[in-house]
């Protein structure tokens, strides 16, 4: 094999893992002090090729702690939006699931999105950064951003 031969091996192999989702699961956090909450959602990759992931919500409060799997990741839907109601819950709203968290009894519940409060406020999103890597973004840091439509 050719000096050139072996280099264009190398190189193609690294590209072809470079391009490969790891299954290692992403955790992304935040803490709502007004709740006494920490809010995590892990993402897992479940394809080594296209954007699939597994998504699990986790809540931590004061004296409790509980999880439920939210819709998965079928292709660039990750990002999940958090939002504070007026009545103290919090939403976690994706491209095709809201959860509600009352963080009082430790409770996760799934909500059609014609029940959810209108009169809310954005606190952030979990969604991929500039790298592709699962994070948490502040609304300080970046406005909400509205779920694409894909026909």
């Amino acid at each position: 094999m050719t000096d050139i031969a072996w280099w264009r091996s190398i190189c193609g192999i690294g590209l072809l893992v470079a391009g490969c989702n790891s299954g290692v699961p992403e955790a992304a956090s935040v803490e709502i002090p007004s709740q006494g909450t920490r809010v995590t959602i892990v993402r897992t990759a479940t394809d080594p090729f296209l954007s699939r992931h597994r998504l699990t919500l986790s809540i931590t409060g004061r004296s409790c702690s509980t999880s439920v799997d939210l819709f998965p990741d079928t292709g660039y839907s990750s990002r999940r939006n958090v939002y504070l109601t007026t009545n103290g819950a919090l939403y976690i709203v994706g491209q095709y699931d809201a959860r509600i968290i009352e963080a009082q009894s430790c409770r996760i519940t799934l909500s059609e999105f014609r029940h959810l409060e209108r009169d809310v406020l954005f606190v952030g999103s979990f969604d991929e950064d500039g790298d592709h890597h699962w994070s948490y973004v502040s609304s300080s840091q970046r406005p909400e951003q509205p779920f694409e439509k894909r026909i």
